[in-house]
């Protein structure tokens, strides 16, 4: 079957990783779930004053703990094939940040379509407990996003002001 050039394909690592998922019609992302079976390893970074310590951690049943400030790649078994002129954006799911305080570490994750090796999304602890992500759990949220090609040109004159704003951050909420 002939693919169209938005469509996105993946390959699984494992015959046992679960297929990315789109929740309902209306759904502008699709899932992605943990994969950690038993006696798997993860990396785990924790920062102790200044230094950054990288660490292996152990899967045991099927679940992994993740320590306050923890962060952690939390693999997906996938292998994405992102087509030319596209990027997958991963955004932090909602209800695991409400819920367990977990989200992404870098806010949004970007894959680029040159990128095809396995995805994990980097899971931090923003909550004082320990928290615990288990195997098959939905981590993040996908979206296929199309690049808009651009030009990057430097001027040698400063930008002129285009509204009525005056200031930087927050200077639109002044009454």
């Amino acid at each position: 079957m002939l693919t169209m050039s938005s469509d996105l394909r993946y390959y699984k690592l494992n015959s046992e990783v679960k297929d990315p998922y789109r929740a309902t019609s209306g759904s502008a992302c699709f899932d992605l779930y943990s994969f950690l079976p038993d006696e798997s390893e993860v990396t785990v970074y924790r920062n102790d004053f200044e230094e950054t310590e990288k660490v292996t951690r152990v899967v045991k049943l099927k679940r992994v703990p993740i320590n306050p400030k923890e962060r952690i790649l939390i693999p997906t078994g996938l292998i994405l094939d992102i087509p030319k002129g596209y990027s997958v954006r991963l955004y932090p799911r909602s209800s695991l940040a409400l819920k367990q305080g977990l989200t992404l570490a870098n806010n949004v994750g970007i894959i680029d379509s040159d990128y095809v090796e396995p995805v994990f999304a980097m899971i931090f602890n923003m909550s004082g407990y320990v928290k615990y992500i288990n195997h098959e759990e939905r981590i993040c949220q996908a979206e296929l996003f199309k690049d808009q090609p651009h030009v990057l040109e430097e001027v040698f004159e400063r930008p002129e002001r285009k509204t009525e704003r005056d200031g930087g951050f927050g200077s639109t909420g002044k009454k």
